[in-house]
C-alpha cells in the first residue's frame, strides 16, 4: 500500500494507456469481424476457411508479433500502433468464429418471418440478426477483453508503457508492491471491461431482462 500511495499517478497513467492498448483493438477487431462472420454464415461453405484462417493467428506468438509489426508497418519499435495493430489481429482470430456462430444461431424461421415483413439483405442484419447475436457475441468479446488485457501485458519487453511494466520493474528490482500493484490493476481492468460489456448487452437487449422478470 505504501508503494501504491507513493505511486499512484504513475499507475494510472499506465492504466489509461493499458486501457487504450486492449480496448481499441476489441473495437476494431469487432468491426472486422462483423463482415467475416457474416460471409461465413452467409456462404455456408466458407464457414470452415473463414474459422480456420483467423483462428490460426492466434497461434502466432505475441512477442513476436510485436517485434515483427514494425518491420511490417514501417514504424518505430516503440509506437503503440504496433501493439494495437498486433492485438487486433488477436481480435479477429476469436472473433471471427464468435460473430459466425453468433448470426447462425438465429432460428431460420426467424429470419423467413422478418423477410416476409420486408426486412432484407443489410436491414436484416441489423435490424434482426444483429441484435439476436448479440448474447453470443457478448460472450466472445468477454473472452477477448480478457486476453487482449493480459496479452499486452507482454509488450513492456519491447518497451511500449502499460501495467506491465510494474510486473516487469517490480519483478526485477524484487519491489513486492510494485508487483502486487501491477497484478491486482491488471485483474481490475479486465474486470472493468467485462463489465462493460456486460452492461452493453444488457442494453442492447432489453427483452432478455423483460423474459427473466417474466418467468
Amino acid at each position: 500500500m505504501d508503494w501504491l500511495a507513493a505511486n499512484w499517478r504513475t499507475v494510472l497513467d499506465l492504466g489509461l494507456s493499458h486501457l487504450y492498448l486492449a480496448g481499441v483493438p476489441l473495437l476494431v477487431g469487432l468491426a472486422l469481424s462483423l463482415p467475416l462472420g457474416w460471409a461465413a454464415k452467409r456462404w455456408r461453405g466458407s464457414y470452415p476457411a473463414v474459422v480456420t484462417s483467423t483462428g490460426l493467428l492466434y497461434t502466432i506468438p505475441s512477442l513476436a508479433l510485436f517485434v515483427i509489426m514494425p518491420l511490417v508497418l514501417g514504424t518505430k519499435i516503440l509506437d503503440p500502433v504496433n501493439v494495437v495493430v498486433a492485438m487486433t489481429i488477436y481480435t479477429v482470430a476469436l472473433l471471427a468464429r464468435t460473430v459466425a456462430d453468433g448470426l447462425l444461431s438465429v432460428p431460420d424461421h426467424v429470419e423467413q418471418a422478418a423477410t416476409a415483413m420486408g426486412y432484407r439483405g443489410l436491414r436484416r442484419l441489423f435490424g434482426v440478426e444483429l441484435p439476436l447475436a448479440v448474447p453470443v457475441i457478448a460472450a466472445g468479446l468477454r473472452v477477448a477483453a480478457v486476453s487482449n488485457v493480459s496479452i499486452v501485458s507482454i509488450a513492456s519487453v519491447v518497451g511500449v508503457s502499460q501495467l506491465g511494466n510494474l510486473l516487469v520493474d517490480g519483478y526485477r528490482r524484487i519491489i513486492w508492491g510494485e508487483l502486487l500493484t501491477g497484478i491486482v490493476a491488471t485483474m481490475l481492468l479486465a474486470l472493468v471491461l467485462d463489465l462493460v460489456i456486460v452492461a452493453v448487452s444488457r442494453g442492447l437487449t432489453p427483452w432478455r431482462a423483460a423474459a427473466g422478470a417474466r418467468s
